[in-house]
This record gives C-alpha cells, sequence and structure tokens, in this order.
C-alpha cells in the first residue's frame, strides 16, 4: 500500500516516537504539580519542546499556546480575539470563501449566534485573494481577517506578507491557518504580519492531539476554555506532556532539514503531475500557475470520477478527493467550486500529498497502478 495522502495526517517518525515514549510511563508527572520532581521533570520537557517550537516559528516562548490541535487552535483564535473585542463594537470578520471548514464553520456559528459579521471573499481561478478587494472590505467595524497561508487542498500559497501589511495599516488582526505549511516551508508569522496562527502537530510527523497558536504578544484573547488558567489564562486544561514532547521534536527535525521539500519531495511531486499529463490525456493540475506548497498536488482527471477512481485503487495507493461524504452522498469541494471549477470538474479532481517516507520507487509504483485504472475507468 502506497501512502499518498499526508495531508490528511502523517505517520509519526521513530525518532520523534522515541523521544515521546519515555514520556507516558516514566515520567508521566503533571506539569503543573509544583511540589515534586514528577512534575518538575514534566514541566521541564514541555518548556523545552517549547522552545524548540518558538525556534521553528521565529517567535517568543510566552507567544506559543499550546492546543490539542488545528482546530481547537482556531476557534481559540477567533472565538477568544471576539470576545476580547466585541465590547468595542468590532464584530466584523473577514475571511475567503477557499478556507478549511475549521475556519468557516467558527466565523459562520458567530454570524448566526453572536452577531458577528461576516465577509466571505472570493478567489480566481487558480485560487488568489485579489488584495484590492480585501482592502476594500475592511471597515471601522473590522476586527479580524483569517486568511489560511496555504490552502489543504491544492497547496495554493496566499500572499501572506502582502495581507500582513494591507492589515497592519488598517489596524486590523490577522489570523492564519497555517496547518499544511508548518514544517514543509519557512514559516515565520512576525515576518509575514500575521498576528495569530493556528497549526497541528499531525501535519509534521507529531502525534495526533496536540497543536499549537501563535498570540503575539500585542494580541489579547479570551481563553474558551476554562478551568485553572493554564497556557497564561489562555487556554486551560492539563497539557498533553508527551504529545508536546513530539510536537518539539517534530520542530527540531524540521530545522535540520529546512530544504527537504523544496528539493526532493517537490522533484517527486513533479514527476508524478508530468508523467500523468504526458501519458493521459484530459489531465490537468488546480493553482498549478501560483505558488504552491512543494508536496501537494489537486489534479483533475476528465472523465473520471474520483470517487471510483479511489476505490479501484483502494488496496494500492492511499489517496483523497476534494469531496467529502455528507451522509450518503458525496459533495464536490468547496474550495474547487469557489475557484470556478464545475461540480463535475470538482468530483473528478483527486488530490495527492507527498511526505518525508515518499521514495521514488513509491511513485513508479503509484503510476503504474493509476495510469491503467484512469484508462480503464474512461472505458
Amino acid at each position: 500500500m502506497i501512502y499518498l495522502d499526508y495531508n490528511a495526517t502523517t505517520p509519526v517518525l521513530p525518532r520523534i516516537y522515541d523521544a515521546m515514549q519515555p514520556y507516558f510511563s516514566e515520567f508521566f508527572g503533571n506539569p503543573s504539580s509544583r511540589t515534586h520532581l514528577y512534575g518538575w521533570d514534566a514541566r521541564e520537557a514541555v518548556e523545552k519542546a517549547r522552545k524548540q517550537v518558538a525556534q521553528l516559528l521565529g517567535i517568543t516562548t510566552r507567544e506559543l499556546v499550546f492546543t490539542s490541535g488545528a482546530t481547537e487552535s482556531v476557534n481559540l483564535a477567533i472565538k477568544g480575539l471576539y470576545d476580547q473585542q466585541f465590547h468595542t463594537g468590532k464584530n466584523h470578520i473577514i475571511t475567503v470563501s477557499t478556507e478549511h471548514k475549521a475556519v468557516l464553520d467558527v466565523c459562520h456559528y458567530l454570524e448566526k449566534y453572536r452577531g458577528a459579521s461576516l465577509t466571505l471573499l472570493e478567489v480566481d481561478e487558480q485560487g488568489q485573494l485579489d488584495l484590492d478587494a480585501l482592502e476594500s472590505a475592511i471597515t471601522p467595524r473590522t476586527l479580524l481577517v483569517s486568511v489560511m497561508l496555504a490552502n489543504n487542498e491544492t497547496g495554493g500559497i496566499h500572499p501572506l506578507k502582502e495581507i500582513g501589511a494591507v492589515c497592519r495599516r488598517s489596524g486590523v488582526v490577522l489570523f492564519s491557518d497555517a496547518t499544511q505549511a508548518i514544517g514543509k516551508i519557512p514559516v515565520h508569522p512576525k515576518e509575514l504580519g500575521v498576528q495569530l496562527m493556528a497549526f497541528s502537530g499531525h501535519k509534521m510527523y507529531a502525534p495526533k492531539g496536540i497543536g499549537g497558536l501563535f498570540v503575539d504578544e500585542e494580541v489579547k484573547i479570551v481563553e474558551q476554555q476554562n478551568g485553572g488558567g493554564h497556557e497564561r489564562n489562555r487556554r486551560s486544561g492539563t497539557l498533553h506532556v508527551p504529545g508536546i514532547v513530539g510536537l518539539g521534536e517534530a520542530a527540531v527535525l524540521a530545522g535540520e532539514h529546512p530544504g527537504i521539500y523544496a528539493g526532493r519531495i517537490a522533484a517527486l511531486r513533479d514527476e508524478l503531475e508530468q508523467r500523468l499529463m504526458d501519458e493521459l490525456p484530459g489531465v490537468s493540475v488546480h493553482s498549478r500557475q501560483i505558488e504552491r506548497l512543494p508536496h501537494v498536488s489537486n489534479i483533475h482527471f476528465e472523465g473520471v470520477e474520483a470517487e471510483a477512481l479511489m476505490l479501484a485503487l483502494s488496496t494500492h495507493v492511499a489517496l483523497s478527493a476534494g469531496s467529502a461524504c455528507n451522509s450518503a452522498s458525496i459533495l464536490p469541494s468547496h474550495v474547487l467550486t469557489a475557484m470556478g471549477a464545475s461540480e463535475e470538474e470538482a468530483l473528478s479532481s483527486i488530490r495527492f500529498s507527498l511526505g518525508i517516507p515518499t521514495t521514488r520507487e513509491e511513485i513508479e509504483s503509484a503510476l503504474q497502478k493509476l495510469i491503467p485504472a484512469i484508462r480503464q475507468l474512461r472505458g
């Protein structure tokens, strides 16, 4: 079985697992236990990991909040800022139609139940945002602009530095979901003008159930989970020490090999795309004309249902489509349709995402399965 769905989740690499293992049983203390060695050891491990992650992102340790993952980080960032600033009369949020559902659902919740005013900006056929449209959408009541760094379905990268400059001129906070980007490309939120940034460990070879939120020292948020005042009163709850240790080690790994994605993995992704386009008609790559993450490719196969192709390959190649199951029906990707793709095109597109363990032999083997399967489905 060849795994080409690293955007969904990544394996915990042996080095990261080895770093975590002692904190399940040997050093099992609660980092909030301040009166004995078990708690001291756990706290020391947490703070070491905090420094490791902060160093990767170019932030201070005080600006890092550990969470259970990106979805919690998104909720804490957007709701936390909204609650902090609502009394000022600023209740307007701007985001983009191609954002992850974790962002869109939070924004729609605030609009429906908490009195927020929401603007959803459109994108062009490559998934790019119009900066003039963004600037025009900002009003004196605008509190937050939320733009993901890199799209989870297409890999398309937004020009956050330019977006940050727009927000800074207008005195608006910029939040970014950087879940798919951190660990793959250099990400330094302060250099980008981002004041809140969410990410998750299981996209960068740490375990599921651990993530983080960068909160710029100039920004205040209200905690959304009360009970103990952990993480500088921003996120209460006992810290997941083994997961935090794993996240720290994953940050070190990313820092040690900054060019692995832009080099070897990008070359494999490009080879996969080129071979499919050379050997099959009716193949096109979404967002290919803009800067993309080096490991992601969302490919449209004309005349082929993505669901049927994935089913034909289900015991050979692990892939995902730009569509999600909703009860018994398959829905077209909201990302691709926002980019102007028809429902048929969206339902005929598949996302390939590569990772550190991906080899050239795996890509070749996947192609040997993919190409005949597509030809057979086309009849």
